[in-house]
């Protein structure tokens, strides 16, 4: 089998030849820039500076020297350049800053840092629908944003792995809470509907502009097309079953319907948490992937989500937990904990291996290795 034909027959429902593996596909199944310089030297691979893909997340482009050594199946297609917006970086004596194309401040340590964080949130003294509109939204069809991405998705046919194409931006809730602050947009959701209510439809309008474009031009070329929404925490929801179903949910269907009428591709949906409470939801709205299978949080333990909801989802993710395990654990305990997660998905097709979320900075190599391994140790079928 090549390797878009293991995938797209895992995403069938059916056994291919052995579970296929991600690595670096999307911006949350990837892995931070030491971590992956880290592993590139020790597989022995061309000594490169790393480039970087996600600002924020200080995410590694994975090479195809690197996909080769791995024997990944999935691919992104990613413009020429990350797209970047707003003015030049700025710096303090401790701190490096950039602004964002959606208004939004981020800084990240000048000494050993690891990622952009939040500490700005340019909706938060917006008060009224009125003030929302006269807001300056990002252009979803700017043209940087496309730049080289067709030659780049055939180039990915041609290696003969399977496409995986990202969205414009964060989900519905995830944008709230970040243009309004995480306490202005919860009480929002609740006290003040209309506000929450235009700012979740912009999302939407900016998302659906974005897909037309993607799928209209390059549609052919694309197998699995990645939104996400971080729904749930460690123990439970960010919000209740009914506020989820009343607010969030509708735009979600709409989103996913709007995807699978323009080009045949499957939808993968990243939420991280406990949001078991939600994957009947999921399921009916569109979502045909759910990732990133956080199996340290409530109610996600892998058996019981392949036993309850196998036969209609694919899971994409949930192969080693990258909480404590693949950090803090062992070459064995790593190993003993990827073997558990794929005898638990693996029956049936219906699994991509990759970590829960993205490989952080302080994972080492051998726990990588060790992961990857067992992967080809049980991983055929």
């Amino acid at each position: 089998m090549t390797s878009r034909e293991r995938l797209l027959t895992a995403l069938k429902h059916k056994e291919p030849d052995c579970v296929p593996l991600d690595l670096g596909a999307t911006k949350v199944t990837g892995i931070h820039r030491t971590a992956y310089g880290r592993l590139q030297q020790a597989l022995g691979l061309q000594d490169r500076e790393v480039a970087v893909f996600d600002r924020n997340q200080q995410l590694a482009r994975v090479e195809t020297d690197m996909l080769d050594a791995l024997g990944a199946d999935a691919e992104g297609v990613f413009a020429i350049k990350p797209f970047q917006s707003g003015p030049p970086e700025e710096e303090d004596e401790h701190y490096i800053y950039y602004t964002d194309e959606w208004g939004m401040k981020r800084r990240m340590p000048k000494t050993d840092g690891k990622y952009f964080d939040l500490v700005g949130f340019p909706l938060a003294g917006i008060a009224s629908p009125e003030e929302l509109a006269r807001y300056p939204w990002p252009d979803p069809l700017h043209p940087a944003r496309f730049t080289g991405v067709g030659e780049a998705a055939e180039a990915v046919r041609a290696r003969g792995r399977a496409t995986v194409m990202g969205g414009v931006c964060a989900g519905h809730l995830e944008l709230g809470l970040w243009l309004r602050g995480f306490d202005l947009f919860f009480a929002d959701l609740i006290d003040e509907p209309e506000i929450a209510g235009k700012i979740l439809d912009k999302v939407l309008e900016i998302k659906l502009a974005y897909w037309q474009k993607v799928l209209g031009e390059w549609g052919g070329l694309i197998d699995v097309v990645m939104e996400g929404d971080d729904l749930g925490m460690q123990q439970s929801l960010m919000i209740s079953p009914s506020l989820y179903r009343r607010q969030i949910k509708p735009r979600q269907k709409e989103l996913f319907a709007f995807i699978k009428s323009r080009a045949p591709v499957y939808t993968f949906f990243h939420t991280c948490g406990s949001v078991v409470e939600v994957i009947p939801d999921l399921i009916e709205v569109g979502v045909d992937i759910l990732n990133p299978v956080q199996v340290s949080a409530a109610g996600m333990d892998t058996h019981r989500l392949k036993k309850e909801f196998g036969r209609a989802l694919v899971f994409w993710g949930g192969g080693v937990d990258t909480q404590a395990v693949l950090p803090f654990g062992s070459p064995e305990a790593v190993r003993s904990e990827t073997k558990r997660r794929i005898e638990d998905m693996k029956p049936g097709g219906g699994f991509v291996f990759s970590a829960v979320h993205n490989i952080q900075a302080d994972v080492p190599p051998e726990n990588i290795l060790a992961m990857l391994d067992t992967l080809k140790l049980y991983g055929r079928y």
